[in-house]
């Protein structure tokens, strides 16, 4: 749906057991046990993740239990996330709980691979195939 603004949304009264995979815009207001992988995700307040989630930009104020991967996340003053978290931009409210680490998405220069200490060789490697 190339030019559609579409998304999907799990009602509080649903409970999905296992892993979403989305192409869309998720709103999740319901239980989720499992991994969630979409576009983006908004998470209401009283919604509850159990598991991974990754998402181009993520708006959370329910409890989530587990990793946080997103380039734009916001973590609303009801939220309450337990797990890692990796962000490029991040604003969390004033109230907003977590309990994790918190790792910036950094950077990586094409044609600058970093050193593993004590290794002769690259880290990581770019190439431009």
């Amino acid at each position: 749906m190339v030019g559609n603004s579409t998304f999907s949304v799990i009602g509080g009264d649903v409970v999905i057991t296992g892993n979403i995979s989305a192409k869309v815009d998720l709103h999740v207001d319901g239980r989720v046990e499992g991994d969630i992988t979409c576009a983006s995700l908004v998470q209401g307040e009283s919604s509850t993740i159990h598991g991974a989630i990754t998402a181009e930009s993520a708006r959370l104020s329910g409890t989530v239990n587990g990793s946080v991967d997103a380039r734009d996340l916001v973590i609303t003053a009801s939220a309450q996330v337990t797990g890692d978290v990796s962000y490029e931009t991040i604003t969390i409210e004033q109230g907003g709980h977590v309990d994790g680490q918190f790792r910036h998405k950094s950077k990586v220069i094409a044609g600058a691979p970093t050193q593993i200490a004590g290794e002769d060789r690259p880290a990581l490697m770019l190439s431009g195939s």
